[in-house]
């Protein structure tokens, strides 16, 4: 069974077992890991969480309330991801799927029926459910902006205090095997090191009152790009993310301003390759993992106006650099433009699969990896 290590426990399955020491590469030093976005010279001896490799995709039924409509998640994506040998669903939602902007202390108890759907369609089929807010009461990377800041208003922080404590309530005693949550998608440049790190602290002792064992994670700083070293103390898995370069996993995307006027992408190309991806996005992160951080890349994908066979090139270099470091990922997303199926690339041989358009190109890229 897998073994789960969350601070100075070791849970296995979500029981509380013996402390195992040494596990998860444990950093001893100072009881108190500094408050930067560098790596400090010492850190706390918090034990780290031991995880599988989870592979997957993001699904986006409760993604975005102003984008999406409310069709139940479907479990042909449960019995497609079991086939191809993919264990992680990322679950990015939106708390006014079953709250609201106008009054952020509001839960509709029916309105999360399909949240606890999705938890046992993962138990179903042996995928592990990662639930994230993408938006949350004061914060989202999205437009429309919230109606205050997170950061600034007390009432905001209260509220999604309020939302984790109930979701750690309503599935307390789901194994970590299962199930883990992830506290608030991408904190942007924007966003002061210490103001997320006092977020991410109340809401781990939130979800903690309610289930000590939860497993969680967090996003890292600067879009999800850096290790957030300051949260070490909290014996947490980290998400990093896949989407450099910019120029490339983004052109002609209609939300990215000014993405129609960049050049045409190619791979190896505009002065980036292998080597420098390595450099600067997986570095950073390769540092955290051997001081013993546990690493996970909620995010990757390229969307599809770059041409498939760049894209392809690009995402094969970029999967083997994780690969190389054992860190496991999930997809953007596995149906749409970033996806394996029905992503509309123009240029793309498609096959017809339980109903979808499947990349198969870009599905074995993914499985052999």
């Amino acid at each position: 069974m897998q073994q789960y290590t969350i601070t100075r426990r070791t849970f296995v399955g979500g029981v509380l077992g013996s402390v195992a020491v040494g596990m998860g590469g444990v950093a001893t030093g100072s009881a108190t890991a500094q408050q930067s976005a560098t790596a400090p010279s010492t850190l706390a001896s918090v034990l780290q969480p031991v995880i599988p490799r989870w592979r997957g995709f993001n699904l986006l039924e409760r993604f975005s309330s102003d984008w999406s409509g409310k069709d139940p998640f479907r479990e042909s994506d449960f019995q497609a991801a079991k086939e191809w040998g993919f264990n992680f669903f990322r679950i990015p939602m939106d708390y006014r799927y079953w709250g609201s902007s106008k009054d952020y202390f509001e839960i509709r108890e029916a309105d999360l029926a399909e949240i606890d759907r999705v938890v046992e369609l993962g138990r179903q089929y042996g995928i592990h459910i990662n639930l994230n807010f993408h938006r949350a009461p004061g914060y989202c990377v999205n437009e429309p902006k919230e109606p205050t800041v997170l950061w600034e208003d007390a009432k905001a922080m209260d509220a999604c205090e309020k939302h984790w404590g109930h979701f750690a309530r309503r599935f307390k005693g789901r194994p970590n095997s299962e199930l883990s949550f992830n506290l608030l998608n991408e904190p942007g440049d924007a966003v002061k090191v210490g103001d997320y790190e006092r977020f991410a602290r109340l809401m781990v002792a939130a979800i903690r009152r309610e289930d000590e064992g939860r497993l969680i994670v967090v996003d890292g700083l600067k879009w999800g790009q850096a290790p957030a070293w300051g949260l070490w103390p909290l014996g947490v898995v980290q998400s990093g993310r896949g989407y450099g370069p910019f120029g490339l996993t983004h052109f002609k995307a209609s939300w990215v301003k000014g993405s129609d006027t960049w050049s045409v992408p190619t791979w190896p190309g505009d002065g980036w390759d292998k080597a420098r991806l390595e450099r600067e996005y997986v570095a950073p992160w390769r540092q955290f993992a051997s001081r013993g951080g546990t690493v996970h890349i909620g995010e990757f994908g390229c969307f599809n106006r770059t041409r498939h066979a760049v894209a392809l090139a690009w995402m094969k270099d970029l999967m083997a650099l994780w690969n190389a470091q054992g860190w496991g990922w999930a997809l953007w997303n596995l149906r749409g433009a970033f996806g394996v199926a029905d992503s509309d690339r123009e240029d793309a041989v498609y096959e017809d699969y339980k109903g979808m358009k499947l990349d198969r190109a870009m599905l074995e890229i993914l499985r052999g990896q």
